[in-house]
């Protein structure tokens, strides 16, 4: 098949997130499908950026066309958002006919987090009689609404929802990360048929079989604050992915600082818009026990992760989170064979499914550091088959090999909107 893949935010091994358009574009190559992502030049989530200048700029990678169009930059979630959008989403419009005699596309996927590209794909499939399938990331404009306070009748909320409704409407398909949203869904209008879940995952090629084989993988100061934290009989526990308000590391720190003289050291790797005032707190609050790393490569993430004695990931408290969640970190992880301590309340938790750790209440400082009590009162070998137990689950459950013969598998079987 010939798929065109509309993802504002996607990115690549190269550029960083999102990485999930990437490794599933990736295996469609290689099963000898045709792959066009298009995508902005600009976006938040990214670590680095693609040269792009006024025009657009193709690109090929890993066997995956890409095309990079140009936007402006921004900071946050306000109005040079918008206007970021909004060029994206206008040029690719301009773009429609030419990418349909070009490509000739059989699947037209829209896949931005925000729902208004379903508009450019919609016409961009009845122009090429293709299928059209609408993959949801987060629910939008659930998502701005609960976890930023914004009103229904904000117009930029109001333009959200006629997008969502028109795509559970008009879509083929709807493949959704999520796994609890089809009475949402079902609510504005999605006949549940055309639903599938197919959820985040990790490339198993990216993860090594023998630790041993690159020991100095590592970057160098992180490797030497982990060894010393080794040699001084502390227990690790590590965070790796952004430093944003919804991870949850003010409770992080909240915990490291109720267990301020026992053998823990706390240590987070990664950037963010919350990363400056983070630590600004370790160093006003004293907490010696807390260490902050830059962002690492992501082909040192699986060495990191070895080096954590258990890994830790927060959620806010929030409704938002009953339709389910699909995090990328903690499918890593998981293939890591980290026990986890997983601060969550939610329609689905991996952890609990897979028996690779333990879950405590969100938003509770008093219950990371008794979750973190618990795990170290387990047996080392017990332990050790819990982080296993994780490894096996997304194993059988979680690779993109499996998850983008799973995508392919719906999209055939949906017949096409005349």
């Amino acid at each position: 098949m010939n798929i065109l893949l509309i993802n504002h935010y996607a990115g690549s091994v190269h550029h960083g997130m999102e990485y999930r358009p990437y490794y599933l574009a990736r295996e469609w190559v290689r099963a000898g499908h045709r792959v066009q992502i298009v995508a902005a030049s600009q976006s938040h989530v990214r670590s680095q950026q693609p040269v792009v200048g006024d025009a657009p700029v193709d690109e090929v990678i890993a066997g995956i066309n890409y095309r990079w169009i140009p936007t402006p930059s921004y900071k946050g979630n306000g109005v040079g958002r918008v206007l970021n959008i909004w060029s994206f989403l206008r040029q690719l419009w301009r773009d429609a006919k030419r990418l349909t005699h070009t490509l000739r596309p059989d699947v037209v996927i829209a896949s931005s987090t925000y729902p208004m590209d379903i508009w450019v794909a919609r016409r961009i499939a009845k122009m090429a009689h293709a299928k059209l399938v609408y993959e949801v990331h987060d629910l939008w404009p659930a998502s701005p609404m609960e976890l930023s306070g914004m009103s229904k009748r904000h117009p930029f909320i109001m333009l959200c929802q006629k997008a969502e409704n028109d795509a559970y409407r008009d879509a083929d398909v709807v493949v959704s990360m999520l796994p609890k949203v089809a009475d949402h869904m079902a609510a504005h209008g999605l006949d549940l048929r055309k639903l599938h879940i197919v959820p985040n995952g990790i490339s198993p090629e990216e993860w090594p079989g023998d630790w041993a084989t690159e020991p100095a993988a590592l970057r160098a100061d992180v490797l030497a604050h982990l060894q010393a934290m080794r040699r001084a009989g502390r227990t690790i526990v590590g965070y790796a992915g952004s430093h944003g308000l919804p991870n949850a590391l003010d409770l992080l720190l909240d915990a490291a600082a109720l267990l301020r003289g026992e053998k823990f050291a706390f240590v987070c790797v990664g950037g963010g818009m919350e990363k400056a005032r983070l630590a600004m707190r370790v160093a006003d609050e004293g907490l010696s026990h807390v260490s902050l790393f830059d962002a690492i490569p992501k082909s040192q993430i699986p060495f990191l992760l070895q080096e954590f004695d258990v890994a830790y990931i927060g959620w806010q408290r929030t409704p938002l989170y009953r339709y389910g969640i699909a995090p990328n970190k903690l499918m890593d992880y998981m293939m890591a064979s980290r026990v986890v301590l997983h601060s969550v309340e939610a329609g689905n938790d991996p952890v609990a499914e897979a028996g690779c750790g333990l879950t405590v209440a969100p938003e509770s400082a008093q219950a990371v550091a008794e979750g973190l009590h618990a795990l170290m009162r387990i047996a080392p070998e017990a332990r050790a088959e819990m982080g296993r137990r994780g490894r096996n689950f997304v194993m059988a459950h979680h690779t993109y090999p499996v998850l983008a013969q799973r995508f392919i598998d719906a999209v055939s079987h949906s017949k096409a909107v005349s």
